[in-house]
């Protein structure tokens, strides 16, 4: 077996090549946005799908998945749902519910707070509604493994927002032999009141997503992470009006860690996401280097427990694409995790609220050694489908926010009006816009009533 060889990374003293691979993931955040032959390949089917509908949904899954089936099988049916229940422990059904229950309470704070109002002077008054928007398709993933918790995330904000119709896809199995949609997720979507799902190859399913076939409906939004083959599917049907969740790509992690933290679980929590595969980051920063080489020690004794190909998609995320980074301050420390812009930080650290307030980029903030990504990933009800490969810089996390329009609303007293009135029409006229200003001066002339009689 290999060694994971892991040294720490000086970014006082790095040079430029180093620092780039770090904060671009070793060309992950650039390669999800140049053109190659998966591009190409991936226009082909969504047009392959545009034409031919059903038939091109079917050719798919016999070509990219292994899978026969006939267009009246493509929607999972009330048989499939019945059986997925008896294939799950009581544990993992208590698991989903207790997850569900969780990500629906933090959700249902957002409805909640979604819409206000204001009062403002002589009783005018400005605020917002809060609308579900009426069609979201969620994608779940399935090409590594099976993926319940995803449709967790994605599929309760959308049904706390409120969303009239809500579709699911999800790729077949991909258990030797398998032609269905993974048990769990199917037990997920049952929880959530979701009975329509279709098992469908990823950028194909993406494709009728958006633009509809005889079978699979055309939605208004697309929710949901996936392969780079999913996202740049996703990528090219939003020129068809369809709008998508942006960043959801390769998953990414950091932690900052000072002394106080303990090395053995900081190896465990560093793992957590490296393990996701080959295309994931995982980044631990310090300013405490022996705190750092303990963890490396440490890690490679629990790299080593893990089976493949988890374990080879770790060594990939850390040593390709992550690593250990040594801050020469923890203001540099924060400047690193703000550059990296990480779908998940973990502050590691005595005190996590002094350092919170230097957080400016991040899909999910963890606060202290009790609050892993396991378990931001799987229960603690917070967003867990979050933006990658640097995202976060300009995009959040799924939640009931993803599902909703807001629409300001204003009401403005005779009073008020007549306050901004000059603005009104200053700006009108120097905008040249005549009606604009007559709105005002119409109301003027009726307020003021007509001249007096000589």
């Amino acid at each position: 077996m290999s060694s994971i060889n892991l040294n720490v990374l000086d970014w006082a003293n790095a040079d430029a090549a180093d620092r780039e691979r770090v904060l671009t993931r070793n060309g992950t955040q650039q390669g999800l946005t140049r053109v190659t032959d998966l591009n190409r390949s991936i226009a082909e089917l969504v047009e392959h799908v545009r034409h031919d509908g059903d038939a091109a949904l079917v050719a798919a899954l016999r070509k990219f998945d292994g899978v026969e089936a006939a267009p009246d099988t493509l929607r999972v049916g009330e048989d499939e749902f019945a059986q997925a229940r008896a294939k799950l422990s009581d544990e993992l059904i208590e698991a989903i519910r207790v997850s569900i229950a969780r990500s629906r309470a933090f959700n249902e704070a957002i409805v909640e707070r979604a819409s206000w109002s204001m009062p403002g002077p002589d009783g005018t008054s400005v605020g917002e509604v809060a609308r579900p928007i009426e069609s979201a398709g969620l994608f779940v993933p399935s090409g590594k493994g099976s993926y319940p918790s995803v449709l967790i995330q994605i599929g309760t904000p959308a049904v706390v927002a409120g969303v009239s119709r809500i579709v699911v896809v999800v790729p077949p199995n991909p258990t030797p032999g398998g032609t269905q949609v993974d048990a769990a997720t199917l037990v997920v979507a049952e929880e959530l009141g979701l009975d329509e799902v279709y098992c469908l190859n990823g950028p194909s399913g993406v494709a009728a997503l958006a633009i509809g076939t005889e079978t699979v409906p055309a939605v208004g939004k697309i929710v949901g992470p996936g392969s780079p083959a999913v996202t740049i599917a996703q990528q090219l049907v939003q020129s068809m009006g369809v709008q998508v969740a942006p960043g959801l790509g390769p998953t990414d992690s950091l932690i900052v860690a000072d002394s106080t933290a303990d090395p053995v679980t900081l190896a465990a929590d560093f793992l957590n996401e490296a393990e996701h595969g080959a295309d994931s980051s995982a980044v631990l920063v310090s300013t405490d280097r022996g705190l750092l080489e303990r963890v490396a020690k440490e890690l490679e004794s629990q790299w080593r427990g893990l089976p493949e190909p988890r374990r080879g998609y770790a060594k990939s995320s850390i040593c390709d694409n992550g690593g250990l980074i040594l801050a020469a301050s923890d203001e540099q420390a924060l400047e690193i995790a703000n550059a990296y812009a990480s779908e998940h930080v973990q502050l590691a650290v005595a005190d996590p609220e002094s350092w919170l307030a230097g957080v400016r980029h991040a899909g999910t903030v963890l606060m202290g050694q009790w609050t892993p990504f396991s378990a931001s990933n799987f229960s603690i009800g917070t967003p867990a489908t979050l933006p990658t490969t640097g995202f976060a810089k300009s995009v959040s996390g799924v939640t009931a926010h993803t599902y909703l329009t807001t629409i300001a609303t204003a009401a403005l007293s005779e009073s008020d009006f007549w306050t901004i009135a000059p603005s009104i029409e200053a700006l009108a006229t120097h905008e040249g816009f005549p009606a604009h200003l007559a709105s005002v001066t119409t109301r003027r002339k009726l307020h003021d009533g007509p001249a007096p009689t000589p």
